[in-house]
């Protein structure tokens, strides 16, 4: 048999231990161009534009 602790954890000792588990909430940051929220540092999916300059051409819809 494995051995066995001599004493029991203190809930803040086993609390601290998984405090990387903690969920941590997603910082959006308002794009200049549309004002959608978008992630920093990423191009905005919306209006295709990163720092002011488009970078992603959006297609337009052709209606038949």
């Amino acid at each position: 048999m494995p051995p066995q602790p001599k004493r029991k954890l203190s809930k803040g000792r086993r609390d601290r231990r998984r405090s990387h588990l903690a969920l941590r909430s997603i910082h959006l940051v308002e794009c200049s161009q549309c004002h959608e929220m978008r992630l920093p540092h990423h191009v905005c999916l919306n209006c295709g534009t990163y720092d002011g300059v488009e970078v992603l051409e959006k297609e337009t819809q052709k209606t038949s």
